[in-house]
């Protein structure tokens, strides 16, 4: 019988770097005893966390996910405009989104090179903080004045004006800036690893999937300003992404051995958000010029012109390069400080899920105690960066490019890191990222009704792990999303519900209780680790660290979990007795015994923070 060569499994040591790659090699079976074919990757991954493309597709694939978050970082400005006092000024928004941009591409290389080593983009922009950025600002000594009587004749009213939004920037980026500071001692000092001993699937289920459910406002109300095109954009977005994922597209391509040759790839599994949306772009831009939208601006379907912001792009320099003070010296007050640590508590509940649903769609085990702690620390260091540059909000992870890695099946953490360089040049050339303003809003607004769908059922899959016929779980898990749905929707009209007698404990307490995602955390929290249940029952057997003997997802090929050691030999420290006392780094012994190699580090026994 006649034995043909098949594709197998080659593992390779590295013994710069300790990291284990899987590489693909031609074998004969004949020549191999026990052949070991390689299991399908978990999503369908077409890489995995530790794998990466070529660089010409890195760079593509990066520029898709530039184009993801695109949408939430557009906003951030357009929303500051009016408590800052600069509403109008389309110079200031281009130049603060510039900004934005610039500083997210540095939070997101220091989060994937020396944080969490996810794939996980750090945008310009959480929610959790804009509500404590309107608190403070709301004080009287912070509302706008009357703008009306000044004139824009002279050089010195010009002046007058700036100082007007720049007074309160400055304000805003000195809370920002000691939030960031209390962040990175949270992280290194090992508090959110302490906490994760008491966080299973039944805690990260609900958090997840409500961080999905309470984002679909924001969608409704982008796509909602024509319905038309958002059903476009998302009828193009599930072709792509689903129906042609498995069509492998003709393309011509060129070698030295072959030279100029047919090859497949399978184009619209990779790229199939900026198929989408330049597709749809390109159909409005045609729309427009053919007057099918309103030119009203008054009327919603006015948002679907790819004309209506092209101000944007005579007003935007050319070069402008962004740096710590630019707008002054930030100034630190202590209302400021404690009104922007509710934001940084809300943040923290969520960065806890963010790091959870990245690392299950890009085939990492769930990251273990002291990846956390770096994520939390490395986030930190972002949001210090972005209150020194001036961003006017902090950096935080993106949820939509979290859910772009499971449309597009590539976890690989090469990408996002290429995406980091590709924010900070867009951040850099002002009119090119300008251009990105164009795009309607309808567009954006499809897209993210794609994306939030696929951050909610990562969140429902995490429950694979807890026994759901159990009564106990249905009850924590249906109680935990009512409750975290309700609670928030009802302080959306009683903001002023709470009432302790101190306002800096009561902002603290309305913003907790007004993010979803921080009651679908704490509440199940507090269930899970009180109500009786056995180990198995709560689906901790295979679950944090216990997920290295891989009992749930046998039948899926998933990244080692060396994929979350420090980079450039630093993973070395951890050789060292002293990295027990780190809570940042992994610690390979058990009670002051070596325990074996590092590559078995998981399996320990962990006794720190």
């Amino acid at each position: 019988m006649a034995h043909s060569n098949e594709l197998y499994v080659v593992e390779k040591q590295d013994a710069e770097d300790d990291i284990v790659r899987v590489e693909p090699m031609t074998v004969n079976v004949r020549e191999m005893k026990n052949p070991i074919k390689r299991k399908p990757k978990a999503f369908g991954l077409s890489y995995l966390v530790n794998e990466h493309p070529p660089w010409y597709l890195c760079i593509w694939l990066a520029f898709q996910h530039f184009l993801t978050m695109l949408g939430s970082t557009l906003a951030i400005p357009f929303i500051l405009q009016i408590p800052m006092c600069f509403q109008g000024n389309r110079l200031v928004i281009s130049e603060i989104l510039s900004t934005i941009f610039f500083v997210s591409g540095i939070a997101t290389l220091l989060q994937t090179t020396f944080g969490v080593r996810l794939p996980i983009v750090q945008g310009g922009g959480s929610l959790a903080f804009v509500g404590p950025t309107f608190s403070i600002l709301s004080l009287p000594q912070w509302k706008c004045p009357d703008l009306s009587t000044h004139g824009n004749s002279t050089a010195n009213s010009d002046l007058d004006l700036t100082e007007v939004w720049q007074i309160r920037m400055r304000e805003i980026q000195g809370a920002i800036m000691m939030t960031g500071l209390i962040q990175i001692v949270i992280g290194f000092a090992g508090v959110v690893g302490f906490f994760l001993r008491f966080i299973g699937p039944l805690t990260i289920a609900p958090t997840i999937t409500l961080m999905g459910i309470s984002l679909f406002t924001e969608a409704a109300e982008s796509a909602g300003k024509h319905w038309g095109i958002s059903m476009m954009t998302i009828a193009l977005l599930i072709l792509f992404s689903q129906y042609l994922s498995k069509f492998d597209v003709p393309l011509i391509s060129y070698s030295r051995a072959r030279g100029f040759h047919v090859t497949h790839y399978p184009l619209f599994r990779s790229f199939p958000i900026i198929i989408a949306i330049v597709s749809s772009w390109v159909i409005c831009a045609i729309i427009t010029a053919a007057g099918g939208f309103p030119s009203d601006p008054d009327n919603p379907n006015y948002l679907a012109r790819t004309d209506r912001e092209l101000e944007v792009l005579d007003e935007a320099l050319w070069f402008r390069f962004p740096y710590p003070g630019q707008w002054g010296t930030p100034t630190v007050s202590y209302a400021g400080v404690l009104g922007m640590l509710t934001g940084l508590l809300a943040s923290l509940i969520e960065s806890v899920g963010d790091y959870h649903a990245c690392g299950r769609l890009s085939g990492a085990r769930p990251p273990p105690k002291h990846a956390m702690n770096r994520g939390i620390a490395a986030e930190g260091i972002g949001v210090f960066v972005a209150g020194a540059f001036g961003c006017g909000i902090d950096t935080t992870a993106y949820g939509e490019n979290i859910g772009a890695i499971g449309i597009t099946k590539v976890g690989s953490l090469r990408v996002i890191q290429v995406g980091g360089f590709i924010f900070m040049i867009f951040g850099l050339l002002g009119k090119f990222g300008a251009l990105f303003v164009t795009i309607p809003d309808p567009i954006i607004g499809g897209m993210f009704m794609v994306m939030f769908g696929m951050i909610t059922a990562v969140g429902i899959s995490n429950l694979q792990y807890a026994d759901m016929n159990s009564s106990r779980n249905l009850f924590i898990v249906g109680f935990s999303l009512v409750f975290g749905l309700a609670v928030p929707h009802y302080m959306e009209s009683h903001m002023d519900a709470i009432k302790t007698g101190v306002e800096e404990i009561d902002q603290i307490v309305t913003v907790l209780l007004s993010t979803s995602m921080a009651v679908g955390c704490i509440v199940p929290l507090i269930l899970d680790n009180t109500i009786p249940g056995t180990i198995e029952e709560r689906g901790l057997a295979g679950w944090g660290e216990n997920a290295v003997e891989d009992k749930v997802d046998e039948k899926f090929e998933l990244a080692p979990i060396e994929c979350y050691n420090l980079p450039f030999g630093l993973h070395r420290l951890s050789k060292y007795k002293f990295a027990k006392y780190m809570p940042f780094l992994p610690y390979p012994y058990d009670n002051g015994r070596d325990a074996g190699p590092l590559a078995d580090q998981s399996t320990t026994t962990d006794t720190r923070l």
